[in-house]
C-alpha cells in the first residue's frame, strides 16, 4: 500500500471522529491534497504545531526565519505546479508580517491558503497581547478572508478557502483561527466545496463574442497577440500554440506570460513593458487589431494610456470581468477563461500569413541588436555587465531552468536575455514588485520541483530584505542555485536618478558586507568573480554543484537597461539610449 492510500484510509478512519479543532486543520489540509507547508509558529497557533508534531508522515513543514519568507515560499511552490501554496503563521506581528507576500499573491494572482492563529475570542477587541484585526488588515488584498471562533466551523472554512483560492481567476485567502477554535473538540466530517451561491468563477464562452473576434482579425492586416500570466494558469499554452500557428499572428509576451511559449518560437516578437524589446513595445501603436489574452494591461505594459493603441481595434480575452475596460477601452470583450476561449477561436481562425507585418518587428529587431544587445553580450567595458551573466547562464542551461528573479534592472535584464524553452519556468513579483521576493520563491520552487534546475537571480538590495531564509535552504538542503548581482547601487532607482533627475543619486549608494561569509557562516559553497575571464566556469560550477550555491558577480555600477519607456510616456516614445 502507498503512502497516498495510506493517508486516504487515515482520512476515512478518521471521518465522524472526535477530534481537536488543531487536528481537523491538518486533516482538512491533507484531504485538499496539502503535503508541503511553509510557516513559523508562535503562542496563538502553538495547538496546530502540537498536532503538527504527530503528522510528520503526511506533511512537510519548512521552518522558514521570516514570515514574509513563508509566504513567499509558497508563491514559489505556487507558481511552478499550479497547486496552492500554504503556508502558516502566528498572531500579532506574526500575521502581519505576512501581508506583504499575501498582495503580492493577490496582484499576481497565485493560489495561497494563510492559517494565522488568533487570540482566544473572549479576548479579541481587546487589545490583548499580540492580538491585530488580521481579517480587516488583509482584506484589501485577499480573495477572501473568514475568522474561526469555534471548531466546528473549521472544516467548510478551509474547503470553501481552497476552492475560491484556486479557482476563476486564483489569489490569496486567509482563514484566522482563535486559540479556544484550535482547542475545542467536535466531531469531524470533511467535505469539499465545489461550488458557492453567486460566485461564478468560470463564465462561458458567448460564441456571438467569438465570431465578433474573428471577424475584427479576417479584416486585419496588422493583427497582434499579446500574451499573459492567464496563458499559465489556466494551463493553455497548447492552445496557444495551435492558435498562433493557425493564424500566424505575431505575439509578445508580458513579464508574468514569459514561458508560455518557448522564445525560439518563430512569430515570438519578444518582452513587453517598460523595459521590453523594442519593436513589441512600438508597433503597439501600429497594429489594427489588438488581441489581448490573459493579461490586464498594466501601466508598465501600456505606458501612457492616453496614447496605447487608439489605433487599433481591440480583443480582450479576460477571466475576471473588472479587468475588462477597466484601462484600456475594448472592441470586444470576451468575459472567459483563456483555454476554453482560445479553444473557440482556434477552431474559427482562417490559416494566414503577414510577411510584411512580421518584417518590421525583424527590423526593429536589428536595430535593437545593434544598439543594445550585442553589447550586452560581447561588452566592450571592463566591468562585467549583468547581459552577458543571463546570456551564459541561459546558453549553459539551455534555456530549462526555473528562473526566478527578484526585483530591479536585473530582473528585467533576466526577462530579457533568458531564453526559455520550457514552460513554467519564469517566477517574478510582477504586480507588486516585491524586493526580496526570490529568495524564498526559489527555494519553494525547488521544493516544489527538485528534478528541476532552479536558478535565483536576485540584486545586492533585494537579497538583503530576505537573506536570513538562506538559513532555511541551508538547514533543509534545498538545493537552489543563488547568483546575486552587484553593483553596489539600488540599480533601478539609480537609473531613474541618472535619467530624469540630474544624477542625484539620493540614497541609493549600498555599503554591502561579506555576502560570502554571510552565505558560508549558513553552511553553502560560495564563490565571487569580478573578471570576465572567470565567469564561463564560475556558472558551470554553480550550475553542476549537488546542492544550494551561492555566487556573487560584481558587475558595472552605473550599468543602465535598454530599451526603456520613461514613466508615463507613450510606448511609442521608448529610448534605445
Amino acid at each position: 500500500m502507498n503512502t497516498s492510500t495510506l493517508i486516504l484510509e487515515e482520512i476515512k478512519v478518521k471521518k465522524g471522529k472526535v477530534m481537536s479543532g488543531a487536528e481537523a486543520v491538518l486533516q482538512s489540509l491533507i484531504a485538499e491534497g496539502v503535503d508541503t507547508i511553509f510557516g513559523y509558529p508562535g503562542g496563538a497557533i502553538m495547538p496546530i504545531y502540537d498536532a503538527l508534531y504527530h503528522y510528520d508522515k503526511q506533511i512537510t513543514h519548512y521552518l522558514v526565519r521570516h514570515e514574509q519568507g513563508a509566504t513567499h515560499a509558497a508563491q514559489g511552490y505556487s507558481r511552478v505546479t499550479g497547486k496552492t501554496g500554504v503556508c502558516f503563521a502566528t498572531s500579532g506581528p506574526g500575521a502581519t508580517n505576512l501581508i506583504t507576500g499575501i498582495a503580492d499573491a493577490q496582484i499576481d494572482s497565485t493560489p495561497m491558503v494563510c492559517i494565522t492563529g488568533q487570540v482566544a475570542s473572549p479576548l479579541l477587541g481587546s487589545d490583548a497581547f499580540q492580538e491585530t484585526d488580521v481579517v480587516g488588515i488583509s482584506m484589501p488584498v485577499t480573495k477572501w478572508n473568514y475568522q474561526v471562533t469555534k471548531a466546528e466551523e473549521i472544516p467548510e472554512a478551509i474547503s470553501r478557502a481552497f476552492y475560491i483560492a484556486n479557482s476563476g481567476r486564483p489569489g490569496p485567502v486567509v482563514i484566522d483561527i482563535t486559540k479556544d477554535a484550535q482547542i475545542g473538540e467536535f466531531e469531524f466530517n470533511y467535505k469539499k466545496c465545489e461550488r458557492i451561491r453567486s460566485y461564478h468563477p468560470y463564465p462561458a464562452v458567448i460564441e456571438e463574442k467569438i465570431d465578433e473576434a474573428i471577424d475584427l482579425i479576417k479584416d486585419a492586416k496588422k493583427p497582434y497577440l499579446l500574451i499573459g500570466h492567464g496563458i499559465l494558469i489556466s494551463k493553455a499554452q497548447k492552445e496557444l500554440s495551435a492558435f498562433v500557428e493557425k493564424s500566424g499572428i505575431p505575439f509578445a509576451s508580458t513579464l508574468l506570460g514569459l514561458s508560455a511559449m518557448p522564445v525560439d518560437h518563430p512569430l515570438y516578437m519578444g518582452y513587453l513593458g517598460m523595459h521590453g524589446n523594442y519593436g513589441p513595445n512600438l508597433l503597439t501603436n501600429e497594429c489594427d487589431v489588438l488581441i489581448a489574452i490573459g493579461m490586464r494591461f498594466d501601466d508598465r505594459v501600456t505606458g501612457s494610456v492616453a496614447t496605447y493603441a487608439k489605433q487599433a481595434k481591440v480583443i480582450h480575452v479576460e477571466i475576471d470581468p473588472s479587468e475588462i475596460d477597466k484601462n484600456v477601452k475594448t472592441t470586444v470583450a470576451i468575459n472567459s477563461d483563456a483555454k476554453a476561449a482560445l479553444i473557440a477561436l482556434t477552431r474559427k481562425i482562417d490559416k494566414r500569413t503577414y510577411p510584411d507585418w512580421l518584417a518590421k518587428f525583424k527590423a526593429c529587431d536589428e536595430k535593437e541588436f545593434e544598439k543594445v544587445i550585442k553589447d550586452e553580450y560581447n561588452p566592450t567595458s571592463e566591468k562585467l555587465r549583468m547581459g552577458e551573466v543571463i546570456h551564459i547562464l541561459s546558453e549553459k542551461t539551455k534555456g530549462s531552468a526555473i528562473l526566478v528573479t527578484d526585483v530591479g534592472q536585473h530582473q528585467m535584464v533576466a526577462s530579457r536575455y533568458y531564453r526559455f524553452s520550457q514552460t513554467d519556468s519564469n517566477v517574478t513579483s510582477g504586480g507588486l514588485g516585491t524586493m526580496g521576493f526570490a529568495l524564498p520563491a526559489a527555494m519553494g520552487a525547488k521544493i516544489a520541483l527538485p528534478t528541476r534546475q532552479v536558478v535565483a537571480v536576485i540584486g545586492d538590495g533585494g537579497f538583503q530584505m530576505t537573506i536570513q531564509e538562506l538559513g532555511t535552504i541551508s538547514q533543509y538542503g534545498v538545493a537552489v542555485k543563488v547568483i546575486v548581482l552587484n553593483n553596489n547601487f539600488l540599480g533601478m532607482v539609480r537609473q531613474w536618478q541618472q535619467l530624469f533627475f540630474d544624477k542625484r543619486y539620493s540614497f541609493t549608494e549600498l555599503k554591502n558586507p561579506d555576502f560570502q561569509m554571510i552565505a558560508k557562516g549558513y553552511g553553502m559553497e560560495v564563490n565571487k568573480v569580478e573578471h570576465r575571464e572567470n565567469l564561463d566556469k564560475a556558472i558551470s560550477d554553480l550550475l553542476n554543484h549537488d546542492g544550494p550555491y551561492f555566487l556573487e558577480v560584481i558587475v558595472e555600477k552605473e550599468g543602465n537597461v535598454f530599451p526603456m519607456v520613461p514613466s508615463g510616456a507613450s510606448v511609442s516614445d521608448i529610448r534605445l539610449e
